[in-house]
């Protein structure tokens, strides 16, 4: 097998003689089933791995992870929609009570949203990708006119646009506001700095990111 895979195996060595081996109990639980109270939407960015930064035992977090942790408008078409999915299992069969996105520092796709990378991409390759970040297209124009020279300022408030519109779209979906509006659901927005580890909670009163 390649390098790469034969990491991956020593790695699954290493946690069945100490982390499974040490939750024994706790797997054998969970074989009956999961019962998750939280549901984390988060980047696929190999830096940011939820159950990581929240110290998370295995099953106590539902997460979901696509390019800039998006989450898409409520949709009844043809099309396949994986978040959306995903997304009516964690509320609507595991009741999971809090959903959470986390954005994060140095997002390669609210990069490439925000310079447009992939924008004439056409049916080459980034076309997936410039398809599923053009979500972020108006606040695209917003941040760029605010930062035509695309400092590092126009990159984080771009990340943290991305937060807002992914709870903007969850509120669109009729069993997520539902839920909310009657106590049974809260949806919150997060932001981990990869470069000083702080994690960052959206204040619903305010609307900004403070370090907790």
């Amino acid at each position: 097998m390649p390098g790469d895979i034969n990491e991956l195996i020593e790695g699954y060595r290493r946690f069945r003689r100490s982390g499974w081996a040490a939750q024994r109990e706790r797997w054998a639980e969970l074989a009956e089933g999961q019962r998750p109270k939280v549901m984390v939407i988060a980047c696929s960015d190999s830096r940011v791995d939820p159950a990581q930064i929240f110290d998370a035992r295995p099953g106590e977090i539902f997460v979901v992870r696509n390019v800039a942790n998006l989450v898409p408008p409520f949709e009844t078409d043809s099309a396949y929609h994986g978040v959306s999915a995903a997304l009516e299992f964690a509320v609507t069969q595991l009741e999971v009570e809090d959903v959470v996105v986390m954005g994060h520092g140095f997002c390669g796709g609210c990069a490439a949203a925000l310079t447009g990378q992939f924008d004439h991409a056409g049916h080459g390759e980034g076309q997936f990708i410039a398809h599923w970040i053009g979500m972020l297209s108006a606040a695209r124009e917003s941040i760029r006119s605010r930062h035509p020279s695309l400092d590092r300022q126009a990159f984080l408030e771009m990340e943290l646009e991305g937060v807002r519109l992914s709870l903007t779209n969850l509120r669109t979906f009729p069993w997520v506001r539902e839920r909310e509006e009657t106590k049974r659901l809260s949806l919150h927005g997060a932001y981990f700095a990869i470069d000083n580890g702080i994690l960052h909670v959206l204040d619903p009163a305010n609307g900004e990111f403070v370090p907790v």
